[in-house]
């Protein structure tokens, strides 16, 4: 493919099994098709893996992907995306993180890399511009996350290079391994970590120092002030901007807690009585806060580092912590130490561990102790408890923190299995314990309760990669910013709409949400430019993709429609060839029928069966087996998936598809 764009158009196949390396040219129809991200990577999986492919396999694909928008100057467009097949679900995986690593690759002229097969040894993939070389890791192996930094980059001999690397975590086949790039930015979800240490490659470093081009660069010009304006006082979205470039993504704990949607004691409730004068944004940042971060070209900058200043771990700093990261450790014990968060998220990070799945399993496991499923027998004489009084956090904590380093490498049998994830750990325990095993199809909830927000709840349930918050957010939809649904709504829905208590109509709304993300991760802008109030939405996205890459067809809302279901469909594909029907989409029994016991949202409980009629309708799906219906993958241009899926008998011809009623205009429709 001929650098008409921003596309760097190469790619790097990597066989780790013969140490072979092709560096290929980017098909401009794979491109067109899937743009970049997400959406490429779909495809690659697609075509390179089947349902006998396992997660721990050689013949499992990483996929490390750009998309057109890193390397550019274009606001939040840091990120890149890794995909493959989850150790820790089974399911279809991916996962992004910021920094420099993503925009560093397509310096080097790569658009994406391909990894397959598995090392005898230890390696690392070394990438300098045209020299690209696998080199013994033999002395990083069993090295932290910042350790192995400091050694490739002295090794190189340039601080400028950019490393995504694996810690013990990996190695050790920790199913929710992370990895991590730039030291501390995780590419986080669904065990992506434990597939680069099963292949035995403990970094990819990238160094590059190529140009890239704009296939428009007029209207880029033309448009880039008003870009940098919506960051600005002057733009529409400044008080959330403000916000997040203030306190950083756990500004959101304050907020969660308002609606009663911030997950406590492993999701028994979504309240954390007095969060805000505890672990919220104000007291995180008067005790914590230290130094101001941002990724590549970011117009947010909602980046920062962390300290702990008192007490035995005095002296720690790490970037963060998330908000995600903030939940996990402190309302999910209900524990008020950020002392002890603080030094989770330290340790999650040079160990390279999900800090959500961390927190979870280990509060499953709190959960199973307190009802007596477990004992001290069973987890080798520790004592696990939930904080009882805020006085008795810091003792509670030390058992977590210790846990924590105990997982990493498998201490006892304890410990090893809480390595396989809460799903894997409920099973082998046996005796109830999957009632607090609180998944989606294998992946631990996230810092979202989905009683208190409804659409929520059918976004967990439909998600491709489990109880995940990111693949369809319609997370703030509601949640008080009724003049954005007026701009971009029927107006006599609004109400509705803007009552995260009602199911009506959020099946059509999780639709569209799926199909704006899907669109996100593969161009691969930042989600904190893209969450409602949105930076940036789909009109903004019938600009930016013909500027960036040429392809004049994606101004067109209706082919621009076919391209994110496309995206959106193929995922699903990839689940339903490995087995996945209606059965799977589904909520644990806690969101279903148990009633949030306290706080705002006290009494509320998901109904997930009006969204998700709304939402087959809409996809078309068949009713009695989720399977999708082969004329409507033919319509979006997934013929060839249409016909193997039939051969497998895995899609309808004749789709029951249910019929709700109600009326809902697609977002292509509204688009003038």
């Amino acid at each position: 493919m001929k650098n008409k764009n921003s596309y760097a158009g190469k790619f790097i196949r990597v066989n780790l099994t013969s140490g072979k390396i092709i560096i290929e040219t980017t098909p401009e129809k794979l491109l067109r098709q899937y743009l970049g991200g997400v959406g490429v990577g779909a495809r690659i999986m697609w075509e390179e893996t089947d349902e006998k492919t396992e997660p721990l396999s050689p013949q499992n694909k990483l996929i490390f992907l750009t998309g057109p928008l890193q390397g550019t100057l274009f606001p939040q467009s840091a990120r890149y995306e890794v995909v493959s097949r989850s150790p820790l679900t089974g399911w279809w995986a991916h996962a992004s993180a910021g920094g420099f690593f993503g925009p560093e690759l397509k310096f080097a002229g790569y658009d994406f890399v391909i990894i397959e097969g598995k090392s005898p040894k230890p390696v690392y993939l070394y990438i300098d511009n045209d020299i690209i070389q696998l080199r013994s890791a033999e002395h990083l192996w069993g090295k932290t996350v910042p350790e192995t930094n400091l050694i490739i980059e002295k090794e190189v001999g340039d601080k400028q290079v950019k490393i995504a690397c694996i810690g013990p975590a990996g190695e050790n086949l920790v199913r929710y391994a992370c990895i991590m790039s730039d030291y501390y930015r995780a590419v986080g979800r669904c065990g992506l970590g434990c597939v680069m240490g099963y292949k035995r490659l403990k970094a990819v470093a990238v160094r590059g120092t190529k140009g890239l081009s704009i296939a428009d660069k007029d209207a880029f010009d033309k448009l880039f002030n008003d870009w940098i304006k919506r960051y600005t006082p002057e733009g529409r979205y400044w008080e959330h901007v403000s916000a997040m470039r203030t306190y950083g993504t756990f500004a959101l704990t304050d907020w969660e807690n308002a609606i009663g949607r911030l997950p406590t004691r492993n999701h028994w409730t979504g309240y954390f009585e007095n969060a805000e004068n505890t672990i919220g944004m104000q007291p995180l940042r008067k005790k914590h806060y230290k130094r101001h971060k941002s990724c590549f070209c970011c117009g947010i900058q909602c980046k920062y580092v962390s300290e702990i200043r008192e007490g035995k771990y005095k002296g720690t700093e790490s970037e963060g912590p998330e908000y995600e990261t903030v939940e996990a450790f402190t309302s999910n014990f209900m524990s008020t130490d950020t002392n002890a968060l603080i030094r989770a998220n330290y340790l999650c990070n040079i160990y390279g561990l999900d800090t959500i799945t961390t927190g979870h399993v280990i509060s499953f496991a709190v959960e199973c102790f307190e009802n007596g499923i477990l004992t001290k027998k069973d987890t080798n004489g520790r004592e696990l408890r939930f904080v009882d009084k805020p006085e008795n956090s810091t003792k509670v904590m030390e058992t977590v923190l210790q846990l924590v380093e105990d997982i990493v490498y498998g201490k006892d049998e304890f410990s090893r299995l809480l390595q396989l994830g809460t799903k894997k750990a409920a099973e082998l325990i046996g005796r109830g314990a999957e009632k607090y095993a609180i998944h989606v199809n294998g992946l631990e909830a996230s810092g979202q309760d989905p009683r208190p927000h409804k659409s929520l709840g059918l976004t967990y349930a439909v998600n491709v990669r489990g109880a995940d918050h990111l693949t369809s957010l319609s997370s703030l939809d509601e949640l008080g910013y009724k003049e954005e649904l007026v701009r971009r709504y029927d107006k006599k829905l609004v109400d509705i709409l803007a009552d995260r208590w009602d199911e009506r109509y959020k099946g059509y709304l999780v639709s569209e949400m799926e199909e704006f993300y899907a669109l996100v991760d593969s161009l691969l802008l930042c989600k904190y430019g893209t969450m409602w109030p949105p930076l940036y939405y789909f009109d903004d996205l019938l600009k930016i993709i013909p500027i960036f890459t040429g392809f004049e067809e994606y101004s067109d809302p209706q082919e621009l429609e076919k391209l994110a279901s496309r995206i959106v469909d193929l995922r699903r594909a990839f689940n339903i060839r490995l087995g996945w029907t209606k059965k799977n989409d589904d909520l644990h029994p806690r969101f279903k029928e148990e009633p949030i016991p306290t706080g705002p949202a006290k009494g509320q409980v998901c109904d997930l069966e009006p969204m998700l009629k709304e939402y087959y309708e809409i996809r078309k799906f068949d009713w009695e087996t989720g399977l999708p219906s082969e004329d409507e993958l033919n319509r979006i241009g997934l013929q060839d998936v249409a016909k193997e899926l039939k051969k497998k008998n895995k899609v309808v011809k004749n789709p029951k598809i249910p019929k709700t009623g109600r009326k809902w205009t697609h977002w292509s429709q509204r688009i003038k």
